[in-house]
């Protein structure tokens, strides 16, 4: 009986401390969120203002490139 009840006080002391674990863990607030949305859509929208300058450019010499082939068949 002695061995029954240390075993529920060892694992009484356990689960004590798997949830002491987890109140401690902090987790990301709504703020941290926005902050990394934020940073996503900015990298997105520079990508796509970058992209945009370089477009015409790179339309140009697909279609250059298909045309010059297209002429050597």
């Amino acid at each position: 009986m002695k061995a029954i009840v240390a075993l529920q006080n060892k694992i009484n002391s356990i689960k004590t401390k798997a949830f002491e674990c987890l109140k401690q863990k902090e987790g990301q607030n709504t703020i941290e969120y926005v902050l990394m949305l934020v940073v996503v859509v900015g990298v997105a929208g520079l990508a796509g203002v970058l992209i945009k300058q370089f477009m015409p450019e790179l339309f140009e010499n697909i279609k250059a490139k298909i045309t010059g082939s297209m002429s050597e068949m």
